[in-house]
């Protein structure tokens, strides 16, 4: 059965989709078929793997909507074993598509479409990673809604924890009332810099704070991973000797041992 993973933090510019395409790429890299969700309405996930955005015949939003099913918004990039459906800028507007739906046509639940779509395509994957754009929206709630599981990333820096008890209570109010069973899979610690005190010591409150839910793996502040984006490559791609393509394997090696895949 395929793992639903997706990686949440309203908060932009925590390296969210850095994490979503590299670990992506690891994952796939170290033998498992993966599929990752561009959720998005901006689609940096979808051209950080090279897919051309103005090429895009059906999104995630087709999905979303009920005009495709999802196998059909499904591109294979150009990396073995790694898949991605593709996000469009109609992202923006489609709660209100959703709950006009939902108003019109009996039975329509508009947190459950992205579940929906997934049912007969997750046990054809290994793992299914969900990048979330930076908000506590509609679009969460499918990500939620559809996830076994989430992973937060939280950068290195002296607010870090700021916001993450509004996005703590908004995944509970998921569990309670929509998704039982969604656990937190980790939080990810990123963009550190070992040469500052204020890196360190903001590690230890995370770790203080989430425990043993803090990945051992630790997302270096690099500029090769800013790079590798622009490029439509992930860092083990574009760079693969870096340190930062060492970290995203090393974090995949970790979120293959806790799922015992």
């Amino acid at each position: 059965m395929g793992k639903i993973i997706s990686l949440v933090n309203q908060k932009g510019g925590v390296g969210k989709t850095t994490t979503s395409i590299n670990l992506s790429a690891s994952l796939a890299v170290l033998g498992k078929k993966v599929l990752l969700i561009d959720l998005d309405p901006q689609g940096n996930t979808t051209t950080g793997v090279g897919i051309n955005k103005g090429e895009i015949e059906r999104s995630i939003y087709n999905v979303l909507i009920g005009e495709c099913k999802i196998t059909e918004a499904t591109i294979k990039t150009k990396y073995k074993d790694f898949y991605i459906v593709p996000s469009s800028i109609n992202m923006a507007g489609l709660g209100t598509e959703l709950l006009e739906k939902s108003r019109s046509e009996a039975g329509f639940n508009y947190s459950e479409q992205l579940k929906n779509s997934l049912v007969d395509i997750k046990d054809t994957f290994d793992f299914i990673i969900i990048d979330c754009p930076p908000s506590l929206d509609f679009i969460i709630t499918n990500a939620l809604v559809a996830s076994n599981s989430v992973i937060i990333p939280v950068q290195c820096e002296f607010f870090a924890l700021e916001g993450i008890t509004q996005l703590l209570r908004t995944i509970m109010l998921a569990q309670k009332s929509l998704n039982p069973t969604l656990d937190i899979e980790g939080v990810l610690l990123t963009m550190y810099d070992a040469r500052t005190n204020l890196g360190l010591e903001v590690v230890e409150d995370i770790r203080k704070f989430f425990k043993e839910k803090v990945y051992n793996t630790i997302i270096p502040r690099l500029v090769r991973l800013t790079e590798a984006p622009s490029h439509g490559e992930p860092i083990i791609a574009y760079d693969p000797k870096s340190r930062g393509s060492e970290a995203y394997l090393n974090l995949a090696k970790e979120v293959i041992e806790r799922n015992g895949k």
